[in-house]
């Protein structure tokens, strides 16, 4: 509406000054006039509906000036208000719609139908007629329509809509999949675990329409400046008036006052900031979140899928029972087919491994912070927390053994009941995230002044993540409840952010002034709860909404302070009678264009602070998780060099010396020829050094077990032997840990960020 009514306002100026060149004065008079009065009507019904509400705007501004160039005759001065309002809400629409345009186009492609095999039959069916349970199929180039497993071998699938990311990812058997991503390859089936209202892509959607509806906060802010902004105005009108008696200076006062820089400026620059957030994956809900945002000083974070990478690995499993372990975790994998939580994914991935025949569960009962129950072939299945398990007729001894072995590995496990009693855990292990440590510096230079690590995790577990990732403060054993306690503790100290991405965050996101889903994992309570949602699962991503909220508000306060200055300004010159009406609707409309223009300035990118990774640190990690069994089983080969049979000994031990000479040092050997002079070039010769260093040492241990090894005789080994081949795998161990992590929380996010140390001067200026 408003840019036809900017279209309208223009060509009408443009005809009325065709008239009054060509010598029809009364013509051109009676366009403008026109014009003003079509511009005055609207806004008159705007101001009125505003007043019985309760709200004193600066519109009225706008409105007393028109109608007194109405009144005196000022139709060209009018005219060129009237253009001047139309022509900066038809920028401000303009601006909302670039920032809703990644967002639009997620409602657009959203699946209105899907193939169900009913019998024999395939059968096209509205989405909404999907259940728990059904078999469809999605076709080469459609869009997964519900959250599904994967039923045929593989799956190759484009989730670029879910997560940014453009490359193929390949999805296999029994492997849960998000509705929204694409299928880039051949037909496969999928057994649905959601309904369409409950799936990733209806959350997303959902997202987008409560995106779209909140009014800025900041807004009101500029309506609070424009309530002292209104009384000023009248005061220098009427002063001007009353001093030269000449009305023409009032209303060339109010002409130059209209407020168009305030009324816009600030919202055009928030708009401009979502847009901006949005096209980096990160979808802020309004002006409000955004705000707030940008104010953040206490940040709270969740620990698993939030600090570690949300993808764990199941390290092994323990029976207290006769039931063998496959049968165990084919009972526990079956369950977790259909849990929210982030451990159940490397569970059911390691069954497939395996080769477990899973089966569907029945009555399902999940609750957050505590665990999963469900019926698989007629036996009661539970995976959780103790307590959650019944654990009547077993001791403790063996779980307090395994816990304390979790503790010593920085594992958790994870309780299996068994028909009411406890049968066995999984123990599990949830690496860190590359980026945690690099995105919580770039955070505290953006404004965060306090961190605190809030999980459900073990003490023990907890502190040595909080301390890896620098974190002021650690919170363990926290239930839903707990983490809201938290939450709300930290309020008075300043506005806080609650990270987090599971159904158990969702009342602490809620809780906090600014909540923020990782990974919009589905459309769980989390996503539904955050005022801000990652699609990205990358945790840097974090801070890089952080500094663009903080740009986008630093712009639109800089904006608003300009457009009120050079107003106050134009109004001085108007009352002294040295600027008539017509120039200061001309000079009015100079300072709309400047300081619009100016908030528009958010739209641009300025140097991202973690642009996606480049492919040799995409390797790099790959590599890592290949490697990470590898490197374990040298751990577990130490515990028990004593316990093992010469024979099944002297097979491990070769087992290992291949590992070390086949993948583990050519794999070093490839990081010294292709990664770390990738690192050197451009970022000096100092920050590879440590880890060249490293890889020496590696080297020698390799070297060394080498030669330990090839010296044990047939028979059994001597005590020196085992002691010194122990010696050696505990160092292998525990260095190659140290190793990895450190490329991937130090040197890798160098390759993939663009600060280097050579600008530590923009890097400790909180405004980059």
């Amino acid at each position: 509406m408003s840019r036809w009514l900017a279209l309208f306002a223009l060509v009408a100026l443009l005809a009325g000054g065709l008239a009054w060149a060509a010598g029809f004065p009364a013509a051109a008079a009676l366009i403008w006039a026109v014009t003003t009065a079509g511009a005055l009507l609207p806004l008159a019904g705007s101001v009125i509906a505003d007043l019985r509400r309760g709200r004193f705007g600066v519109d009225i501004i706008a409105l007393l000036a028109m109608a007194g160039c109405l009144a005196l005759g000022q139709y060209l001065a009018g005219a060129v208000v009237a253009l001047m309002l139309a022509g900066g809400q038809a920028l401000e629409e303009q601006a909302a719609g670039r920032a809703e345009r990644e967002l639009r186009r997620l409602v657009e492609l959203a699946p209105r139908q899907v193939h169900r095999y009913e019998g024999e039959q395939l059968v096209n069916r509205p989405i909404e007629e999907v259940r728990v349970g059904d078999l469809l199929l999605v076709r080469g180039g459609e869009m997964v329509p519900v959250d599904g497993l994967v039923v045929d071998a593989s799956a190759v699938l484009d989730e670029s809509n879910l997560t940014g990311e453009s490359r193929p990812v390949e999805r296999t058997a029994a492997e849960r999949v998000a509705s929204g991503a694409l299928n880039a390859g051949a037909p496969f089936r999928l057994r649905a675990v959601a309904v369409a209202a409950e799936s990733t892509y209806a959350g997303i959607v959902r997202l987008v329409a409560e995106a779209r509806q909140g009014r800025a906060p900041f807004t009101r802010l500029a309506d609070r400046y424009a309530i002292a902004f209104l009384p000023l105005t009248l005061l220098a009108a009427g002063g001007a008036w009353l001093w030269s008696g000449e009305a023409l200076r009032a209303l060339a006062v109010l002409v130059v006052a209209t407020p168009c820089p305030l009324i816009l400026a600030a919202p055009v620059a928030i708009v401009a900031g979502i847009s901006r957030a949005a096209s980096r994956g990160v979808l802020v809900k309004g002006g409000g979140a955004l705000e707030a945002l940008a104010r953040a000083e206490i940040l709270l974070l969740d620990k698993t899928g939030t600090v570690t990478t949300g993808r764990p690995r199941l390290r092994r499993v323990e029976v207290f029972t006769d039931l063998p372990p496959d049968a165990l975790l084919r009972l526990a994998a079956s369950l977790d087919q259909v849990s929210l939580h982030v451990f159940a994914a490397a569970v059911v991935a390691e069954a497939q491994r395996r080769g477990l025949s899973l089966a569907f569960p029945e009555e399902v009962e999940e609750r957050p912070g505590a665990g999963i129950r469900g019926r698989i072939d007629g036996r009661t299945v539970a995976i959780g927390r103790l307590d959650w398990i019944d654990a009547s007729g077993h001791g403790q001894a063996t779980v307090r053994r395994l816990r304390r072995e979790c503790a010593l590995e920085g594992s958790t496990p994870a309780f299996v009941g068994v028909d009411g009693h406890l049968a066995g855990a999984l123990v599990l292990e949830d690496p860190m995230r590359a980026d945690s440590a690099v995105t919580l510096r770039l955070l505290r230079h953006a404004g965060i002044r306090r961190v605190v690590l809030v999980t459900g995790d073990r003490p023990e577990v907890a502190e040595v993540v909080g301390a890896a990732v620098g974190a002021d403060a650690v919170l363990a054993e926290r239930d839903p409840r707990e983490k809201v306690e938290a939450v709300r503790a930290e309020r008075h100290g300043g506005v806080t952010v609650m990270v987090g991405d599971g159904v158990n965050d969702a009342p602490a996101l809620a809780a906090a002034d600014v909540g923020v889903a990782l990974g919009a994992r589905g459309a769980s309570a989390a996503s539904e709860a955050a005022d801000a949602v990652i699609l990205v699962d990358r945790l840097d991503r974090l801070a890089e909404a952080k500094r663009l909220a903080r740009r986008a508000f630093g712009i639109a306060r800089q904006s608003v302070v300009a457009g009120m200055g050079l107003s106050l300004a134009g109004m001085g010159f108007a009352a002294a009678g040295l600027l008539p009406p017509v120039g200061g609707a001309l000079a009015q409309e100079a300072i709309d264009v400047l300081v619009i223009l100016n908030a528009l300035r958010a739209l641009r990118a300025r140097g991202e602070l973690m642009p996606a990774g480049i492919p040799e640190s995409e390797r790099t990690r790959a590599e890592h998780e290949e490697l990470a069994p590898g490197v374990e089983e040298l751990r577990v080969l130490a515990d028990r060099l004593e316990e093992l049979p010469a024979g099944e000994l002297a097979a491990r031990l070769a087992a290992v010396r291949r590992f070390l000479e086949e993948e583990l040092l050519p794999h070093d050997e490839r990081e010294d020829a292709e990664v770390y002079p990738l690192i050197v070039r451009r970022h000096g010769a100092e920050a590879a050094a440590a880890m060249g260093r490293a890889h020496l040492e590696i080297r020698h241990l390799a070297t060394l077990f080498s030669r330990l090894a090839s010296e044990l005789d047939a028979g059994e080994p001597g005590p020196d032997e085992l002691r010194d081949l122990r010696r050696v795998l505990y160092g292998l161990h525990a260095i190659l840990r140290l190793h990895f992590a450190q490329e991937e929380q130090q040197l890798l996010p160098l390759l993939e960020s663009g600060i280097t140390p050579r600008r530590r001067a923009d890097r400790e200026d909180p405004r980059w």
